[in-house]
């Protein structure tokens, strides 16, 4: 097995956001989310990080992230951008703008990937313990035909909302014994008055719980993905259903169909750490706030690395 890796997916635009939320710092000393997720790689004992970016970020992303990381990790660098890993022959529609999303994202980095991997999102703080369940859980696994063996950590749908909108969450349903039966992609999901729902097409709302299980885009995957990843991707581009100028390929959905069809088994780990992360602007005070609240209680020194 090769080493264990994870793959940092840093090619959104950040549109609502307003500017390059990777690269905004949120720590004491001018750190990153992504500073975070790094030193809790580290601590967990991963030895290779794959950044997925824009080619036109590198040389800002290698300055503030990349270069530092290569002291701890072995770095690699998959430039995701709309016409990555296309079919041969395929036309991108007029009015397409942006790349196809993190289901693309994972599937670019086959060639720089040997063994089992995490997949997180750069703008997501997941906590320490989220990352380490993970690499301890990936380290001891392997696919056992006929299923792939794959994991997920879990958090309560109520510990991951926003106060400023609405936010896309995959919602996970579970077997008694902790596996995932299905996932789903809620691209709208918003905190009301009288509880938390969600809508597909902006008018019918459907209500969730505040318990459900919310999958934060944080995976633990084998290479027996990549094949799929391709297959379904082809698949998309090619499903008439589909508005190609706007659609995403999403990875939970993914996950969720090899779940559903029985063709892999996602061990769901859960955590009480609360997730947080800057979707908008307004929540970057938040970030700060929590982390250096995590600082007071010793959970991360105030200077990494050092």
């Amino acid at each position: 097995m090769g080493k264990l890796a994870m793959v940092i997916m840093a090619a959104g635009i950040g549109s609502r956001y307003g500017g390059l939320k990777q690269v905004d710092p949120v720590g004491p000393n001018g750190e990153i989310i992504i500073d975070y997720s790094l030193y809790d790689a580290w601590r967990a004992g991963i030895e290779q990080v794959v950044f997925i970016i824009r080619p036109d970020l590198e040389q800002v992303f290698k300055e503030k992230i990349g270069f530092e990381a290569e002291k701890h990790f072995k770095v690699s660098y998959v430039f995701q951008e709309i016409e990555s890993g296309l079919p041969a022959g395929f036309k991108i529609p007029a009015g397409r703008r942006k790349p196809w999303g993190t289901g693309q994202a994972v599937m670019l980095c086959q060639p720089v990937i040997s063994g089992n991997f995490l997949v997180l999102n750069a703008d997501d703080f997941y906590g320490y313990e989220a990352i380490k369940k993970l690499a301890d859980y990936m380290r001891q696994i392997k696919d056992e035909p006929p299923y792939y063996n794959y994991a997920l950590v879990a958090y309560r749908l109520e510990n991951t909302l926003s106060e400023h909108g609405h936010v896309a969450r995959g919602i996970c349903r579970l077997s008694p014994d902790g596996y995932l039966l299905d996932l789903r992609e809620r691209t709208r999901v918003q905190k009301f008055s009288d509880g938390i729902k969600y809508t597909e097409d902006a008018q019918t709302w459907y209500p969730l719980s505040p318990d459900d299980l919310a999958s934060m885009n944080i995976f633990g995957l084998t290479p027996s993905i990549f094949p799929e990843l391709q297959t379904r991707f082809f698949s998309f581009l090619s499903d008439p259903e589909i508005d190609l100028t706007r659609a995403e390929f999403y990875i939970p959905e993914v996950v969720g169909a090899l779940a559903r069809e029985g063709k892999a088994k996602v061990k769901v780990l859960t955590t009480e750490e609360k997730w947080f992360g800057v979707t908008y602007q307004e929540e970057r005070t938040l970030v700060q706030a929590s982390i250096r609240q995590l600082i007071k209680e010793g959970k991360y020194p105030e200077k990494l690395w050092v």
